[in-house]
């Protein structure tokens, strides 16, 4: 079977976020501003930087706020946040980031453990954080993400016919935006392949990204599914940090690093200067050298033949 792949694919780096919850240090934030300048001098345009959360529960994303002002001063960068609730919206809206991320978890046991709500009653407040951002004039788009879309360690099976019900319902309810993540690890390529392609058939252009974890050792592989299935944006964490607390040895998510290496050696342009970007992940690995780390390209470096797609060549010329 013959696949057309795109010319063209978007990499949301969300280490700030994502990884940074998931683990005990505290990055300092004098360290997630010289990320943030390393991951734009490298050619990332879009950042996950942080969650608007109680600083008692996450310590760590205190300070996104601040990484928010910080990043917006940055030439092109697309700045995200995730919002857990109305008021986490409305501080969202109040720096001025440019999206913000609701997470719904399509697993009710999970939905419950990790927000306190059904899935139906985060829809709930999608459509409150939609009256809010109307009511303020903001630009600030909203991204639905679901979550646990492939299976969860509470509830196990989730249903693919009730992802697509609160994706929809997502839409219907205001946001902008809508995305799948594979929360625990439970994919494979068919299955990401065939979800991901009814995703597309009902959100169309609404639909920005998929979300991988490489608990099992399939991220890279369900990305290139998803790319199969016609996905162009992908979430991913340099060092391939980050992953759930409910699902207990999780690995983490895919590496950016070796995402943006799968894509480039395809010939798909992301605009990333993969070199640049291996210098920061040596910077992330020196401020988190008590945590564990992953991915592989760092370990054998770039190959002789590779070569970076011409419009991405050009620009870091």
């Amino acid at each position: 079977m013959t696949h057309s792949f795109p010319s063209q694919a978007v990499i949301r780096e969300v280490g700030l976020r994502d990884g940074l919850q998931s683990i005990r240090t505290i990055l300092p934030t004098a360290s997630k501003l010289a990320w943030i300048r390393g991951a734009h001098a490298a050619g990332l345009r879009e950042l996950e930087v942080g969650s608007f959360v109680p600083a008692r529960l996450l310590p760590q994303l205190a300070d996104t706020a601040e990484l928010v002002a910080f990043a917006r001063t940055l030439p092109g960068m697309f700045t995200s946040v995730l919002v857990p609730n109305l008021r986490g919206a409305q501080d969202a809206l109040a720096c001025g980031a440019d999206l913000m991320i609701v997470p719904l978890s399509a697993s009710h046991a999970h939905s419950l453990a990790n927000l306190r709500k059904t899935p139906d009653e985060v829809v709930a407040d999608v459509a409150r954080i939609r009256a809010a951002r109307d009511a303020s004039g903001a630009k600030t788009l909203i991204e639905g993400g679901v979550g646990t879309a492939f299976g969860c360690t509470l509830q196990g099976h989730v249903d693919a016919d009730e992802v697509l019900r609160l994706m929809q319902a997502l839409l219907d309810a205001g946001a902008d935006r809508v995305s799948l993540a594979d929360t625990v690890g439970y994919a494979d390529p068919a299955m990401v392949r065939e979800l991901f392609a009814r995703a597309i058939a009902i959100a169309g252009e609404r639909f920005w990204c998929g979300h991988f974890h490489d608990t099992r050792g399939l991220g890279l592989a369900n990305a290139y599914a998803a790319l199969e299935a016609g996905v162009t944006r992908f979430d991913a964490c340099l060092a391939g940090i980050g992953g759930c607390p409910h699902a207990p040895g999780a690995s983490g998510n895919v590496a950016t690093e070796d995402l943006a290496y799968l894509l480039g050696s395809m010939g798909i342009d992301t605009g990333i200067d993969i070199g640049r970007l291996l210098a920061l992940r040596e910077d992330v690995a020196g401020w988190l050298r008590d945590e564990t780390l992953h991915g592989t390209l760092w370990r054998a470096g770039l190959p002789k033949t590779f070569a970076a797609p011409r419009a991405n060549a050009a620009a870091t010329a």
